[in-house]
């Protein structure tokens, strides 16, 4: 099944975002061709002597030349080093294997059609969001698995699928940091922002908690901002789908509902372990030293659970219907879903030694310092300082993936300016979280938007980097307005960003 090309009138703005977007690279020849200008930019600026001071220690950063005797001499051992050793590598495709079981057997197929039989076509929208704001749990985790579901949820309600993968891919990459639990970008820019304060105070202690309320009412706001656009603005500017008689899931046959139940059962099975290794003062999986759950082992060991648990209940559906015989139709079964990202890894080729490149080169460090050095000395205060703080966050989020990264860089300048102008260090991170997660689904150096585009190329095969743009460009507007009012809101009322925690210092 595939997408139709006829089209409503787009728009000018959207049908230049597409032209434009459909003009850039393929993904493989756009990092080869990014190396290349790296490669010039930091002989250039080398060669320039040009160097910024870190604001925390003191120390001069200069950017490493890519092209002298040292780099070239760095580079070439380490080609293969930077490809095996990318860390969202081996963390996709072993949950597209672990997922991939999953939707072989049928089991994704047949939950997606027993929950849309229970869910009004209606609210599909807020339900593919919520899920996916829940989802965060697992970390990047769900930027691998949620989206595919929410273009399933939606076909199993005779909805379009895309509309369904682009709320999926908005929740778990626009709101990112919108979380109703607390899960570990809590923990690591928690910890961030408390060493960021020393320089001020050593009294001031940054929690894991501490922007609780507000992340968890952004999961409220967001997803009814998200369905919104998607029901009055997204779906209806799609293609038709040419499903045909098709576009609707078939019902389920008995034989598929007794799997159902058995991948329950081995589900409420696998958490009831689970929670004993877990919930226990003395479990296994606390941390050993502390005793905590966050962080902890398990926190730790997440993805390598979430694929353990879709192979326990991937296998159990399959013994039921019948799709797994023998256990030799296991790894006959993974073959298909690795094939599926054999575009994927082809693009993660010189998409890995440019973040490699970047990162030793001190391109980052040297372009976010220098940035925040021009906020710093402009003066910038109160509500420019907020809007500075946001939108160098979401710029420097196009060209560092780690978000924990860019923040490490920031948080030395920003937390202590906010601290002297009077707020707390927790509210620093929060605006910086916002801006950070808002434009994830366009940034460039992400290692999911090739996948992300792959998801699209599975309901429109023509898709081109362009088309995933003009069609997901809305969703981090729509997301970053609403989190920019519902702070100007938020603050204007002085409600509490956490328990016991204020914008303002007291």
């Amino acid at each position: 099944m595939e997408v139709t090309t006829e089209n409503r009138s787009p728009g000018k703005l959207f049908s230049w975002i597409e032209r434009v977007g459909n003009k850039v690279p393929n993904p493989f020849l756009l990092f080869v061709y990014l190396i290349v200008v790296l490669m010039v930019a930091t002989a250039i600026i080398s060669g320039l002597d040009l160097a910024v001071k870190n604001p925390t220690n003191g120390e001069l950063v200069r950017v490493n030349n890519l092209l002298s005797v040292a780099g070239i001499q760095w580079i070439l051992p380490n080609i293969i080093k930077n490809f095996s050793g990318f860390t969202p590598l081996g963390s996709i495709l072993a949950l597209v294997i672990g997922a991939g079981l999953a939707e072989k057997v049928g089991l994704l197929q047949s939950l997606m059609v027993k929950m849309a039989s229970r869910v009004s076509r209606r609210y599909a929208s807020y339900m593919v969001l919520f899920i996916a704001f829940f989802s965060h749990i697992s970390s990047d985790a769900a930027l691998v698995v949620m989206p595919p579901l929410g273009a399933l949820i939606f076909l199993a309600v005779g909805r379009h699928p895309v509309a369904g993968l682009l709320a999926a891919i908005a929740g778990v990459a626009s709101g990112f940091t919108a979380n109703l639990l607390i899960v570990t970008t809590d923990v690591l820019l928690s910890g961030i922002s408390t060493e960021a304060a020393k320089a001020v105070s050593d009294t001031v202690h940054v929690s894991v908690i501490d922007n609780w309320f507000f992340m968890a009412s952004s999961v409220i706001v967001l997803t009814i901002a998200g369905a919104l656009l998607t029901d009055k603005f997204v779906e209806p500017r799609l293609p038709a789908w040419n499903g045909g008689n098709n576009d609707r899931l078939p019902p389920l046959t008995a034989l598929e509902n007794r799997g159902l139940k058995a991948a329950g059962i081995a589900a409420l099975v696998f958490i009831a372990l689970m929670a004993l290794l877990v919930v226990p003062e003395h479990a296994p999986l606390r941390d050993p030293k502390t005793g905590g759950i966050i962080p902890s082992p398990f926190i730790q060991g997440i993805v390598p659970i979430i694929i353990l648990f879709f192979f326990v209940v991937a296998i159990a559906y399959g013994a039921v219907t019948k799709q797994i015989r023998r256990a030799d139709d296991v790894p006959q079964l993974l073959v298909d879903p690795m094939k599926s990202m054999a575009g994927f890894i082809v693009m993660v080729f010189p998409l890995s030694q440019f973040v490699a490149f970047f990162n030793w080169s001190n391109m980052g460090k040297f372009m976010a310092i220098g940035l925040t050095d021009m906020l710093e000395s402009a003066g910038i205060s109160g509500a420019p300082a907020f809007l500075g703080l946001m939108f160098l966050s979401a710029f420097l989020c196009m060209f560092i993936a780690s978000g924990s990264a860019i923040w490490s860089i920031l948080a030395p300048v920003f937390v202590p300016m906010f601290m002297l102008l009077g707020f707390h260090p927790a509210f620093a991170q929060m605006i910086f979280r916002i801006a950070d997660s808002a434009v994830l689904p366009l940034a460039p150096m992400s290692p999911f938007l090739p996948l992300f585009l792959g998801f699209l190329q599975r309901y429109q095969k023509n898709a081109q980097l362009g088309t995933y743009y003009v069609l997901i460009f809305p969703y981090p507007v729509v997301f970053f307005i609403s989190w920019i009012v519902l702070l100007l809101v938020w603050y204007a009322l002085g409600l509490p960003i956490g328990p016991g925690v204020y914008p303002s210092l007291h």
